[in-house]
Parts: structure tokens; C-alpha cells; sequence
């Protein structure tokens, strides 16, 4: 058999490959043309071994990748050792490659592999750890925590709309010029919108307004059975049981309130006296109370003098008499801000006393008819007035006090000289409640203070007997 002359790097095979000696040759010249035929070479076949890219000029079988694979090691050691720029491999034998049954050896040349550059890793230098104690760790986070509320107090303080119309509305009423002596109780409460400070003036206005409209007249002479001494008494045993409870003081003022206008509407009779008492903090409970005590309670602490139909039929008749109308201005609500303004410019730990002895004065004027002629705010704005004489607060009532509470000096002075007297005649008196609850250390013990001796007159003294 005759062999093919070997086939040029550089030329490109033409035409089809035959594949075997197996396959028939095509009649009328088929011999001739299969005798021409060039095998098939590089069609872009591409190997990349180790980096390296080999374009083979033969087909590439299992054996040919493999040697290929061996000799880009070989050459990849051999730089390595004698640190060569390139290696030049000598091509090895052809395959024969069998086309129309005659075998035809190629050449083959594989490029010489790029030198490979060695990567240098650095190696990571030693960090230097610093322990941190937990009291650096502390003032660390004082330190962060103090530059947010510089940053946050630098911030302006966010206007509602309803605070713009206000000052805009005080501006063309002319009330934005107060005198120096004035102090705002309510710019503490700026930022605090459970406060509704643009709201509290109208408020306090409203209420003194309507705090004619819900109090009680005078009604002890049109009562045939009851007089001021059983009254008192019955206050006097509503406090304890407001205590025992645990009740908000709210709750106990609108008490009060309810007996005193019940009693003005309707006539009760001595027997059912305590009843109206006890249903009326049953009410007030409901009204103020998160959780209110039961009917059973006040049941077991009347010692059983009155059944639980006899309460409710009780309540349905007093809701009924004062037409559902709960919701008053009681002392309460004006003693809270009066306080406020009374203990702006005092020390905090004089602010205690002067609110506990402000409660004690106006719940012991309380327990007394004779109190029943002057209005809510009167009587918080004396007691407070009466607190600051007994604990010698200088000045007693000043242009501040004046303005939130609406009187002068002059003209608290009889229901402020009145209360005094009370507190004079507390400790030796039959009815000792109050003066029990507020001689309790945790109440300051201001009950047991003298009681204030320019507010003490021989007139007033001799009206405390109940």
C-alpha cells in the first residue's frame, strides 16, 4: 500500500474526512478521489493544560491528552528546577491516522508553555489584641450615649399645628407679654403629647365655668333626719374604706361629690344614709377605677346591713336623681395644677410635703360641712394656700399662683384660715381618719406638723366641733 505524503501544519484540511476502511468508495472515480483526500485536522480544537493553550493538528483521543497532559507537567517541573524562561518539547511519533485504508503518519508540534509566575502570598502580620476593660466599655457607651442627646437637644422642637394657632390666637389677644414674674409651669412638658399643653388653659377655663353648674347647695336644713355630725361621719368612714381599697384619690372626691348632690335633690333617712355612701363609691369606682371593687365587698364591709339588691336599686336611683351627669369638676382637678404651680420654683425634696399637706388640708376640709359653701377651686387653691403658710414657704402665694388660680390672697383667706382650724382640732377630734392616713411616714407625716400659727385665729378654733 502506497503511503500519503504528511500533512503541513499550516494547511487547512478541505473537504470531508474518511473516517474508516470500512466505508464503500463512491463508483466512477471513487478510488481516485479517496486517494486525494486530506485527513482531518485542527478545526479549532483548543486544550488547555496547566494554563497553557495547545492547538493539536490531530484529533485529540484519550491517549493524546493524556501524553499532552505529561509533558505540560514535565515542562512545569522542569522550569521550576532550573528556572528556565521556555522549554521547547520535541514532538513525538504521530499516530497514524487510517483513511480509506492506507495509514498516514502526522506531525505534531506542541507550543511551548509560558513560564508560570510563582504567586507570592504575604503572610498576615500579628494584630495586636487589646483587652478592654468593662469599665472603659462603660464610659465608652456614656460618652456615645451623651453625644446622641447633645445632638438630639440641638434639634428644635417639633410645633403642632393646634400650638401655632394658640400662640398665633394669644398674639392677637394680646396675652403673649407676661410679666418676668410669671413662670411657665408647663415647659417641662413641651415635648410630651400625653400633657396637651396647647389645651390646658382652655381647659382649666372650662371648668372653672362649669363648677357652679354640679355644685351642691345648701341642703342640711331641708334634710329631717340627718345633720352635719352624721355626715361627717359617714366621710369619715368612706376614707378608711377608700384606703383599704387601695382607691385613686379621684375616686374618692367624686364620692364626696355624688352624697352632696344626691343628698341636695332627694331626702334620705338616717338608715339608708350609709347605703347612699356606699353605692355612691360604687359608682365612683366604675367611673374612675381600672379595676372597681364588687358589690360583695362593700356587702362584707358594711357588715352584711344591706343586700346586694338593696346597692344596685340604690345606685339606679341616684344615676337617675342626678341624670347620669358624672363627669364634674371636682377639687381634685384644680388641686393637681395649683401644686404644679406651686412647686415650680421649689426644692424637689420640699415638693413631697407641700403636695401631701395641699391633700391633707383639702380632704380634711372636706369631711366638714362648713366647706360646702365655697366652690372647687377655691378650696384647692386654699389648701394650697394653707400648706405653703404651715411649711413657711416664702413668698405664701405669688403673681404665678395668682394668675393659674385665678384669686388673690385676700380673697382665700377665710376658707385658707378655716382649714387651718381644722388641722388644729385633727388630733384631738372624734373623727381621725384622715389625720391617721396622712401621719403615716409615707405621706411625709404632715399631719403631725404644726399647723400654721398667722392662719390660726380664736374665731376659727372655736368651729371645729363637729
Amino acid at each position: 500500500m502506497a503511503s500519503r505524503p504528511i500533512v503541513q501544519q499550516h494547511q487547512q484540511p478541505r473537504g470531508d474526512a474518511a473516517l474508516g476502511g470500512g466505508k464503500q468508495q463512491k463508483k466512477n472515480g471513487a478510488a481516485g478521489e479517496g486517494r486525494n483526500r486530506r485527513p482531518l485536522v485542527d478545526i479549532g480544537n483548543v486544550v488547555t493544560l496547566k494554563g497553557v493553550e495547545v492547538k493539536p493538528n490531530r484529533p485529540v483521543t484519550r491517549s493524546f491528552c493524556a501524553q499532552l497532559l505529561a509533558n505540560a507537567q514535565a515542562a512545569a517541573v522542569a522550569e521550576n528546577n532550573k528556572k528556565q524562561a521556555c522549554v521547547n518539547v520535541a514532538p513525538g511519533p504521530a499516530p497514524p491516522v487510517v483513511a480509506d485504508g492506507v495509514a498516514a503518519v502526522a506531525r505534531r508540534v506542541v507550543a511551548a508553555p509560558k513560564p508560570v509566575q510563582k504567586k507570592v502570598t504575604a503572610k498576615p502580620k500579628p494584630v495586636e489584641v487589646i483587652e478592654v476593660s468593662s469599665e472603659e466599655k462603660d464610659n465608652e457607651e456614656k460618652s456615645v450615649h451623651k453625644k446622641k442627646e447633645e445632638v438630639h437637644s440641638k434639634k428644635k422642637p417639633s410645633r403642632t399645628l393646634s400650638s401655632v394657632l394658640t400662640a398665633r390666637s394669644k398674639a392677637a389677644c394680646g396675652l403673649t407679654n407676661k410679666p418676668k414674674e410669671i413662670v411657665d409651669i408647663d415647659a417641662g412638658d413641651t415635648n410630651n403629647e400625653l400633657a396637651a399643653v396647647e389645651y390646658l388653659e382652655d381647659i382649666y377655663k372650662f371648668y372653672k365655668i362649669v363648677e357652679n353648674e354640679s355644685r351642691p347647695h345648701d341642703y342640711m336644713d331641708s334634710q329631717p333626719e340627718i345633720n352635719e355630725r352624721m355626715r361627717g361621719i359617714l366621710i369619715d368612714w368612706l376614707v378608711d374604706v377608700h384606703s383599704k381599697f387601695e382607691l385613686s384619690p379621684e375616686t374618692l372626691y367624686l364620692t364626696i361629690n355624688i352624697v352632696d348632690r344626691f343628698l341636695a335633690v332627694n331626702l334620705v333617712s338616717r338608715r339608708e344614709l350609709q347605703l347612699v355612701g356606699i353605692s355612691a363609691m360604687l359608682m365612683a369606682s366604675k367611673y374612675e377605677e381600672i379595676w372597681p371593687p364588687e358589690v360583695n365587698d362593700f356587702v362584707c364591709l358594711s357588715d352584711r346591713a344591706y343586700s346586694h339588691e338593696q346597692i344596685l336599686i340604690m345606685e339606679k336611683t341616684i344615676l337617675g336623681k342626678l341624670e347620669w351627669t358624672l363627669t364634674v369638676p371636682t377639687p381634685f382637678v384644680f388641686l393637681v395644677r395649683f401644686i404644679k404651680a406651686a412647686s415650680v420654683s421649689a426644692v424637689p425634696s420640699d415638693q413631697g410635703d407641700l403636695e401631701m399637706m395641699a391633700h391633707f388640708l383639702s380632704e380634711l376640709g372636706m369631711m366638714h360641712y362648713a366647706t360646702l359653701r365655697y366652690c372647687p377651686s377655691m378650696l384647692a387653691a386654699s389648701a394650697v394656700y394653707a400648706a405653703r403658710s404651715t411649711l413657711s414657704k416664702t413668698p405664701v402665694w405669688n403673681e404665678t399662683l395668682k394668675m393659674h388660680t385665678g384669686y388673690s390672697e385676700e380673697q382665700l383667706m377665710d376658707c385658707a384660715r378655716l382649714l387651718v382650724s381644722f388641722h388644729s382640732g385633727a388630733e384631738n377630734g372624734k373623727l381621725k381618719v384622715v389625720y391617721k392616713k396622712y401621719s403615716d411616714p409615707q405621706k411625709g407625716a404632715v399631719a403631725a406638723l404644726p399647723p400654721a400659727k398667722n392662719l390660726l385665729l380664736p374665731a376659727a378654733v372655736g368651729s371645729l366641733k363637729i
